[in-house]
């Protein structure tokens, strides 16, 4: 009898070859209802029940909720389908085409995330819904390279019940309990321009930048005297000036500047008062100055993430593939499926020095080391409980 799905090889093929980048701005954005429906066929021929979640007024994007089995317990492997951007002069192939060596596959989305997939495929095929005595769940997701607009629709509509959630990020096959959260942020300083060769002109938006600058500077110093947590690589809460943007001609006083800022805090600590701190501090500079002054979030912000170490999940994950739990700086949809109530732990293949990198690649290791984990975690999980 035919196996009802292509191989590892084919599928990932395939979600590779279909465009579904997700981004900030618009000429780079698309949909991913093509990944999305592939999925769909795929796991309907394995009998999961299917159902394409369509996200508000976003056209071409939305979720996949598949399920095996019955019952609001069980197991959910999540990821999302979408990819960052990419510089084709960058990159030594076609992103789109899968270039298969003995050690790896290279191609867009391999390591993150969409090499995940057909793991998670070939590994629940191996299971009947009458196998199960809990449901298994796969969930695809939308935007999480931008928005996290999927995974907060997930939430919003608190319809996906289970007890237990991997999220098939790339973590070395390594269980993560937790992470930082993540705040991108624009600050724009309206003064007003006049020539250069005589200051009264004008209101120089750029000497309040600066001003606003070592503001910003100070707080990310007290952020770092006040909060720390040891299990963390970097221990402290990070602040980054990204980009900075102002002015149009050296002999014009400068308009209007505006710094983009990346705010990443330690679990625990609210992101939205501290936004309001930062805003109000950076207000207050901004009046000094006499300029007009706006603070805002590019997108609601991406909570930190604080799981269990403990939990029964992390330590049937850490006793399957022989590492202990750890933590990461890099944020993921996990407090997303965590206010669904289910414990979550980031778990996939690859590395994220991987990710978003030209040339990006998944190894095959992992890969088989993944199948055989997943498969014992359902075991456990989902068939002998």
């Amino acid at each position: 009898m035919a196996h009802p799905t292509p191989g590892f090889d084919a599928m990932l093929a395939d979600l590779v070859a279909c465009p579904s980048v997700s981004s900030t701005s618009p000429e780079f954005d698309q949909g991913n209802l093509g990944v999305i429906n592939t999925l769909a066929n795929w796991l309907e021929a394995l009998g999961f029940a299917c159902e394409v979640q369509p996200l508000p007024d976003r056209p071409g994007k939305g979720n996949l909720i598949a399920r095996l089995g019955a019952g609001d317990d069980g197991l959910v492997l999540a990821g999302h389908t979408d990819t960052v951007p990419f510089d084709a002069d960058l990159w030594q192939q076609d992103p789109f085409q899968v270039k298969a060596t003995d050690a790896a596959w290279f191609g867009l989305g391999t390591c993150d995330m969409k090499g995940f997939f057909p793991l998670v495929v070939e590994t629940v095929s191996q299971f009947r819904a009458r196998d199960l005595r809990a449901p298994v769940t796969v969930i695809a997701t939308s935007d999480e390279e931008s928005s996290m607009a999927g995974a907060r629709l997930l939430a919003a509509k608190a319809e996906t019940k289970a007890r237990y959630a991997v999220i098939g990020e790339p973590t070395n096959l390594v269980p993560v309990y937790a992470h930082k959260g993540i705040m991108m942020i624009g600050i724009r300083l309206d003064g007003a321009s006049g020539h250069s060769s005589d200051p009264s002109l004008g209101n120089n938006a750029l000497d309040a930048m600066h001003a606003v600058m070592g503001e910003l500077l100070a707080f990310r110093a007290e952020l770092a005297a006040n909060y720390t947590n040891p299990a963390f690589q970097v221990q402290v809460p990070t602040l980054n000036l990204g980009c900075l943007r102002a002015g149009d001609n050296p002999n014009r006083i400068c308009g209007h500047a505006e710094l983009q800022i990346d705010l990443r805090l330690l679990p625990g600590m609210d992101s939205d008062a501290f936004f309001e701190a930062l805003t109000r501090r950076v207000n207050a500079v901004s009046e000094c100055f006499g300029t007009r002054c706006c603070v805002t979030r590019f997108y609601p912000p991406v909570p930190p993430f604080a799981g269990a170490d403990d939990g029964l999940l992390a330590l049937t994950l850490a006793e399957l593939s022989g590492a202990a739990p750890d933590v990461v700086a890099f944020g993921t949809e996990g407090p997303f499926l965590q206010q669904l109530g289910m414990e979550t732990v980031i778990f996939g293949p690859g590395s994220i020095d991987q990710a978003h990198q030209p040339n990006e690649f998944l190894e095959r290791a992992h890969v088989a080391r993944g199948r055989k984990i997943l498969s014992g975690l359902i075991e456990r999980l989902c068939v002998r409980i």
